[in-house]
């Protein structure tokens, strides 16, 4: 049953590899169900409800992955979108959480259209190829640097800087770093897994591992807090800042859309799973993956939580071996099991699972040597993708930049006739929104 309904075979995988996928995937990104609600809660949401919703969010939208387009990805909701939710929109806007979550709502609502439109698939189709490879190797650095930063090696004080090692969290993430990286160069099977197994263990005796706390231990949360909340009476009532509604709305959308582009891209192109035709026509399934990451993005508003994204740890699953689907549902079936689990999962520290991110990222640079940066016309903005992703701490941040020096570059090389009409129209509306940030 589950060869017909993934094509294992097809695919070159087995159920035991999309398992190990599916684990090594849920413990990249678990972290998540517990940063977004700490963050939202500060705007005066329920944490348990907000929980709740996000661990029902991530499901369904890994699930709508996993079944409708049959791809290893794994929907959860964004830190990035958490805290524009929270900093920016509540905090520095001024905007109730209700009518945070209408925002987020109407903007999921155009991001569906968009995708049943076609729109994100002629977006994906207008990139240069060297851009794309660009978006891999950028992602890739991203990821290491998610990695380097949670395990403290790199830390924040006035600039960055390497860390003293004084830290046990860092030693034991250094621990990590060695196991992992031995347990992958002899190609033992379901190595990350293993490797932030064997770390979390070794973080006991180094009282980094924390100790399950079940003193407000609850299986079903109520989600009566924040379900159906979204207030757009209230938003339709500030007309004066009609203009500040759009643009932020303008500005989720973007987000949304190309982060996930980023993603698919990134991860897609180099394990073979999204594969370009020969006529540069894009592959059915990136098309329905695109589709179904969309329709995942409503589901989050509407439960009480900000919009869901396809996760870039679910590279982790992927290097792992995960090429179906089936990765997908086994990730949905974690985090379902996480709701009875949650304070064992919790325990799991960042530094037993930054190893993975790191090494993962390691593995994505691979693609740097297809980008031809002899010629000036694709190193700079195939450079300001690469570096923009992780210095900016976004992948939408580095393809914006990317898009806009393409075109920069392009036009001053007389190269015109290259470009695009989707890259002329997403580099001015980059262009625009970034002027509305700085007038804000």
């Amino acid at each position: 049953m589950l060869e017909k309904a993934f094509k294992l075979k097809r695919n070159n995988t087995t159920v035991r590899k999309e398992l190990l996928a599916g684990l090594t995937t849920f413990m990249a990104m678990s972290y998540a169900i517990f940063v977004v609600p700490s963050i939202l809660s500060s705007t005066g949401m329920d944490y348990t409800s907000v929980y709740g919703a996000t661990i029902i969010a991530t499901i369904l939208g890994t699930l709508l992955l996993g079944l409708v387009a049959n791809v290893p990805y794994a929907q959860s909701v964004g830190i990035g979108t958490a805290s524009l939710f929270t900093y920016t929109i509540c905090f520095q806007l001024g905007f109730t959480w209700q009518e945070a979550l209408a925002m987020l709502f109407i903007s999921s609502l155009i991001n569906i259209t968009i995708a049943f439109t076609n729109i994100r698939t002629l977006i994906i189709k207008s990139i240069p190829d060297f851009i794309q490879e660009a978006i891999t190797v950028g992602i890739g650095l991203f990821i290491a640097y998610i990695g380097l930063i949670n395990a403290g090696i790199i830390t924040f004080i006035d600039t960055p800087r390497l860390s003293d090692f004084s830290s046990p969290s860092v030693i034991l993430a250094l621990i990590g770093i060695v196991i992992t990286s031995v347990l992958v160069v002899r190609k033992v099977k379901g190595a990350y897994l293993i490797g932030i197994i064997l770390t979390t263990l070794i973080g006991i005796p180094m009282g980094v591992t924390g100790v399950p706390d079940f003193s407000h231990y609850f299986i079903i949360p109520n989600l009566d807090a924040t379900i159906l909340k979204m207030d757009f009476s209230g938003l339709l009532s500030i007309k004066s800042s009609l203009v500040i509604v759009l643009m932020t709305v303008f500005t989720l959308c973007i987000s949304d859309l190309f982060d996930s582009i980023g993603v698919f891209i990134g991860t897609g192109k180099k394990s073979g799973i999204f594969k370009l035709n020969k006529n540069g026509k894009i592959p059915r399934k990136l098309e329905v993956a695109i589709i179904a990451d969309t329709l995942g993005l409503i589901i989050a508003p509407v439960l009480g939580t900000s919009t869901t994204t396809t996760y870039v740890e679910s590279s982790s699953g992927i290097e792992s071996g995960g090429r179906t689907g089936l990765t997908s549902v086994f990730v949905a079936l974690c985090f379902l099991f996480s709701l009875a689990l949650a304070p064992i999962v919790k325990c799991v520290p960042m530094a037993a699972i930054s190893p993975v991110l790191i090494l993962v990222g390691a593995s994505m640079l691979e693609n740097i040597d297809k980008i031809d940066f002899k010629d000036i016309t694709i190193a700079i903005p195939a450079f300001f993708v690469i570096i923009m992703m992780p210095l900016g701490y976004s992948i939408s941040a580095g393809i914006q930049f990317g898009f806009i020096m393409y075109v920069v570059t392009r036009l001053v090389s007389g190269k015109k006739d290259e470009i695009s009409i989707m890259m002329y129209v997403f580099s001015l509306l980059f262009i625009v929104q970034y002027i509305f940030n700085a007038i804000l």
